[in-house]
């Protein structure tokens, strides 16, 4: 009886292993086409649709509507003001989940204004002119506050007395945006205020290029050719004041001048007078936002103004700099050039946005760096999470001179940096997706 079950074991184990070597053999590069197989992709390999784009920026405004309250209370009774007349030391914004009047929120205001323009939804047109609207109804009575009472607490303070670029340069490009729009808006004070903190009160190295005094007198940080550059050229455009526009570009490129490697075709983060070397450390998001800086200037700087090309050749440079740089799974790297470094979200959302706008206007090759666009896109919504959270952004972050720093930076869902670039990149790759027809070749994503 033992050797017949072990006959039958025997011949049913001899029967599954040629039935295993078949079908192996179904599978081999002559039974079939291994060219076609599908691979095993970390993100999402696919063409994204408009309305799967749509659908990521409204989680996102959702999020964002409910947690960033346009309103003012007092802190102590928690009643919501109704009139300027009752503000005093006790009011302050209603609590929510990230600074309304800083530049990582007039990055946020630009971007509504995009989404609603590449969209038509007017929601999100909306939530900018609310929240700006209340920032307008209540500044004067903040600022004779402050006069009276000059207190850093004064929930205002960055918007009536604007003292480093990162309060004035990225809410006044903003607010110039929403003016241009809507002449209503009543921004003109507030703007003026801005561009004039800006344009005649910042540090400046003797040749004009704005220049902080931390972590080391006479640094140049890139992140503010950003807090600078846009407002400059939104300023141009309002006024037609050509030196707005002078001063934009003699920004950039005197910026690039001291700290664009052109071996590598992207900026260092930090730059000190003084120093004999400058160690470089390739921080993502400080490059993202000296693109995003050009890529603002030009969508305004007139054709022929004798800058432009310089600023274009530049903008060109960097994003052929970068695209090298992209990594398979379609995010970039928290310092650029070193693959064992974080993957960053903010930073690949602002290369998607200028890499795709470079496209729309016809800047840089649409069948070169189309498919990288649309790779980055892909990548950035596995990090929108089911609530509307942008997720793996790098928190706000100094300038430095070792890699540790950057490194070990953490990365958080409230680091505000991340939702406007992300709602910027939907916004462009859906004008994108308008104007390019893309199809799968070869099984990968081109352009026809």
């Amino acid at each position: 009886m033992k050797s017949i079950k072990f006959i039958s074991c025997f011949v049913l184990f001899n029967c599954l292993v040629c039935f295993a070597l078949k079908a192996q053999q179904k599978a081999n590069d002559v039974t079939a086409p291994l060219d076609a197989l599908q691979p095993d992709y970390a993100v999402p390999y696919k063409i994204p649709t408009t309305v799967s784009i749509k659908a990521v920026m409204d989680k996102i405004f959702y999020y964002l509507d409910s947690v960033t309250p346009p309103a003012f209370i007092n802190k102590l009774t928690g009643q919501t003001l109704t009139s300027p007349i009752l503000v005093d030391t006790n009011t302050i914004f209603k609590p929510g989940d990230f600074r309304l009047t800083s530049y990582e929120w007039g990055v946020t205001y630009a971007a509504m204004l995009h989404v609603s323009n590449s969209t038509g939804d007017d929601k999100y047109i909306d939530y900018t002119k609310k929240h700006f609207q209340i920032i307008g109804a209540y500044a004067n009575a903040f600022k004779s506050l402050y006069q009276k009472t000059p207190r850093p607490t004064n929930p205002l303070r960055p918007v009536i007395d604007p003292k480093a670029l990162d309060d004035a340069g990225a809410m006044c490009a903003a607010m110039i945006k929403l003016q241009t729009i809507d002449k209503s808006a009543n921004l003109l004070p507030l703007i003026n205020s801005y561009i004039n903190s800006i344009s005649t009160k910042q540090y400046r190295l003797s040749d004009g290029t704005l220049a902080r005094n931390r972590p080391q007198k006479n640094t140049l940080w890139l992140d503010d050719v950003y807090m600078s550059v846009p407002a400059l050229a939104q300023m141009g455009k309002l006024t037609g004041n050509t030196k707005y526009y002078d001063d934009a570009i003699k920004q950039v490129l005197q910026f690039s001048a001291r700290m664009f490697n052109t071996k590598l075709n992207i900026y260092m983060h930090g730059w000190v007078e003084g120093m004999q070397d400058h160690p470089e450390f390739h921080w993502a998001r400080a490059n993202g936002w000296a693109l995003l800086a050009m890529t603002e200037l030009l969508n305004v700087l007139p054709e022929k103004h004798s800058g432009r090309e310089k600023v274009l050749h530049q903008l060109q440079l960097h994003i052929k700099g970068l695209t090298a740089l992209q990594s398979g799974k379609g995010f970039w790297h928290q310092l650029l050039d070193k693959n064992d470094s974080y993957l960053e979200t903010s930073a690949t959302a602002i290369y998607a946005y200028c890499f795709a706008n470079a496209i729309n206007k016809g800047w840089i090759d649409a069948k070169a760096y189309g498919p990288a666009c649309i790779l980055a896109w892909n990548a950035i919504t596995t990090k929108v999470n089911d609530i509307g959270q942008v997720e793996g952004t790098c928190v706000g972050t100094g300038m430095a001179f070792d890699p540790a720093f950057y490194y070990y930076r953490p990365t958080n869902n409230f680091a505000a940096h991340g939702y406007g670039p992300v709602l910027l990149a939907g916004a462009e790759i859906i004008n994108l997706l308008k104007k390019y027809s893309f199809t799968i070749n070869d099984s990968s994503i081109q352009i026809q």
